[in-house]
């Protein structure tokens, strides 16, 4: 079962590219926008995100799944200018559940939005993360070695807005320790979010 988890969730993530990518014409790409959800939310959480990510493909505690769930903050305030409206990130609060029993973690840090069109956006991510994985130097050969916690943690993300309030996101996590560890092998997970705006 776990064999077919793998094949499943690429294939989904490539899917979701795909769609994604086709939805950019030339013509949408001329004239960047402000960050379209409300720069200040109706109270402290902006947004509510969920969804399910491939564990670590191609390396040690491959061939399992994990949901991912995460908290946005409203924008302390909105840049009239697009560029300078990316600039302000949202502070985003989360966690990455693997469902095997592998490494999980909570995370925290600092999300930037960037507007394509006002269906299509970007965005990058970049903070801390909490795990529960192994850390030392011998571990068992199904495990990773991650060194120490917490990790560096960043992600990045390809996104569709489905309506005002409903969006799609194929997303790229990582974490690591940058080499400040005795070990730092890093783990990766991959897949798809769904996000709710207020």
């Amino acid at each position: 079962m776990r064999s077919l988890q793998l094949p499943l969730m690429g294939a989904l993530f490539l899917a979701a590219l795909a769609l994604l990518a086709c939805e950019a014409s030339a013509a949408d790409l001329t004239v960047p926008l402000a960050y379209a959800p409300p720069a200040v939310g109706v109270g402290l959480i902006s947004e509510l995100r969920g969804g399910v990510l491939a564990h670590n493909p191609a390396a040690r505690e491959s061939g399992s799944a994990d949901v991912n769930l995460e908290i946005l903050f409203a924008k302390p305030f909105q840049p009239a200018d697009p560029a300078m409206a990316f600039l302000v990130p949202r502070i985003h609060l989360g966690t990455t559940l693997n469902t095997a029993g592998d490494t999980s973690a909570v995370y925290a840090g600092f999300t930037w939005t960037y507007d394509f069109t006002d269906k299509l956006f970007a965005e990058v991510s970049a903070g801390a993360g909490f795990h529960n994985g192994k850390t030392g130097r011998i571990v068992p050969l199904d495990r990773i070695a991650l060194g120490c916690s917490p990790l560096f943690r960043e992600s990045a993300s390809l996104g569709y807005r489905i309506s005002q309030n409903w969006s799609v996101m194929a997303t790229v996590e990582h974490m690591s320790n940058a080499g400040l560890c005795r070990s730092n092998p890093g783990i990766t997970n991959y897949g798809l979010r769904l996000g709710y705006v207020f």
